[in-house]
């Protein structure tokens, strides 16, 4: 039976293009003169980053 595809799997194989887009979201919004909104989607970019290095950290 193949896996069943969750909201974390899907996060986790695609996560490098989420930041990607994050960081892109972040960077017209700067570029809007909506610097509090820029800081919102870096800030969860970040927290998906670190959530990931905690991950693999505890696979090792």
């Amino acid at each position: 039976m193949a896996e069943e595809e969750t909201v974390a799997s899907i996060a986790q194989l695609y996560l490098g293009n989420l930041l990607y887009a994050l960081e892109l979201a972040a960077m017209s919004l700067e570029a809007q003169g909506k610097a509090d909104d820029a800081a919102y989607y870096r800030g969860l970019g970040r927290k998906l980053a670190e959530a990931h290095g905690r991950e693999k950290l505890g696979a090792v």
